[in-house]
């Protein structure tokens, strides 16, 4: 079974597409068009992409094989929160101390990036401040601890240490021991801000045009993509397709494919709670976060659910009782809510690389098709800054884009067949970590 055949099965149900109706269609490419740049995906990473690239005069045409936002952008746990997938010091290590605290700076201003567009574009998607990093262990405690030190010493990132004895005024939970707050970060209705990105790219004059997967693309000073019924000529190309890139689109970057696995992810919502019922759980309704490798996350949404996410599933088969299991870690969390009855549960894959950093760069001999992918399940913020990265390049300025273009990445091991039993057995280990 294909991937885009299980993940139309998974994300049937979502809570966000239930609560977002879309509002603007857009029509399938049917003609030949020209542009100064062509984009491929129509999710956070090229939607952001064509924005400043509009806002920078430039001619925007994107395509996108099925609707604006059905990929991870419109269905993730919605939570947009500071640093990457990786740790910091895989970053310092690749790049070095100086690079890696401009990268850093970078990410923060993902987060600035998202508050600044839902203000300027007026986007009605929920927006609300505060994330909870937890430690589900003493040890993991103390790592917590000495990881936000460390953050404050080096990065001038400071947190919000909970002991203890204080994390009942933060959460309402047996299962976890202390934690961080960011008032910084923040979550939000992912897929009614996908819309309003999309919404505002076409005001900006950006050709959106759906259902329309690109079929082949010829590289040269002149690129021209092609799809079923049209094609696009462009001086330059950005593939943000991420995972469905590879399901769409193989032949267009083959030597990315590996560099990236798709992943399973799964989600569950509830029936609406009393408000002080749910207030009484997570007080400050911050978005919250175990720190764990295989890790569960979760929010109060702002029509009073709780939304509880994790469950990762690193095979393309997603086990039968997922969603069942996904309710029992939502019990183990909050044991209040056994009684509650779940409305939604979802779920759909995202890309990881194997350093779980993301990878931007470029192709081709004449190095005009940029892509951006690798986000690895942290790319609600990061998409954004991605999108603003590779128009400055686009436009003339590729400073920060090769910043982060430096960062080394490998295929994983295994080949087609191998890698991702490969991949199950290192997770395996890192799960019993996390146990004992």
């Amino acid at each position: 079974m294909s991937l885009l055949s299980i993940d139309r099965g998974l994300s049937r149900d979502s809570y966000y597409t239930a609560t977002a109706p879309r509002a603007q269609r857009h029509e399938p490419l049917q003609a030949s068009v020209t542009a100064d740049v062509a984009i491929v995906g129509g999710g956070l990473a090229g939607l952001s992409a064509a924005i400043e690239l509009a806002a920078r005069g430039h001619s925007v045409v994107l395509l996108e094989a099925q609707e604006v936002g059905s990929g991870a952008s419109g269905r993730n746990g919605g939570q947009a929160i500071h640093g990457l997938a990786c740790d910091q010091s895989t970053i310092e290590d690749e790049l070095g101390e100086a690079d890696s605290k401009l990268v850093w700076q970078m990410v923060q201003e993902g987060i600035d990036l998202i508050r600044e567009r839902i203000k300027r574009f007026e986007i009605d998607c929920e927006w609300q401040d505060g994330f909870l990093g937890l430690a589900t262990s003493e040890r993991k405690a103390r790592d917590l601890r000495d990881w936000a030190d460390r953050m404050a010493q080096r990065y001038d990132f400071a947190l919000r240490w909970i002991g203890g004895k204080d994390l009942p005024e933060w959460i309402d939970s047996p299962r976890f021991k202390a934690g961080v707050y960011d008032a910084h970060s923040g979550h939000l209705h992912p897929l009614k801000y996908t819309l309003g990105l999309a919404a505002a790219a076409s005001r900006l004059g950006v050709q959106i045009y759906e259902q329309s997967p690109v079929i082949s693309m010829e590289e040269g000073t002149t690129v021209v993509l092609r799809t079923a019924q049209g094609q696009v000529r462009a001086s330059q190309v950005l593939l943000a397709g991420n995972v469905y890139l590879q399901e769409f689109s193989p032949q267009l970057a083959p030597q990315l494919n590996a560099r990236i696995m798709p992943v399973g992810t799964y989600i569950v919502c509830s029936e609406p709670l009393e408000a002080e019922r749910l207030r009484r759980l997570i007080p400050s309704r911050a978005a919250a976060c175990d720190t764990n490798f295989v890790l569960d996350y979760f929010r109060p949404t702002a029509d009073s659910r709780m939304l509880y996410g994790g469950g990762v599933s690193y095979t393309t088969a997603t086990p039968r009782d997922m969603f069942e299991r996904m309710r029992r870690q939502m019990c183990l969390s909050f044991p209040q809510l056994s009684d509650v009855k779940i409305e939604y549960a979802w779920g759909g894959f995202v890309d990881i690389s194997m350093n779980r950093a993301p990878d931007f760069g470029r192709i081709g001999a004449a190095k005009n098709v940029y892509y951006l992918q690798g986000f690895s399940g942290h790319g609600l913020a990061l998409t954004g800054l991605a999108g603003k990265l590779v128009a400055e390049a686009m436009s003339g300025d590729a400073g920060r884009f090769d910043t982060f273009s430096q960062i080394k990445h490998l295929p994983f091991p295994g080949g087609k067949l191998m890698r991702m039993p490969a991949l199950v057995l290192g997770t395996t280990y890192y799960r019993l970590k996390d146990l004992f």
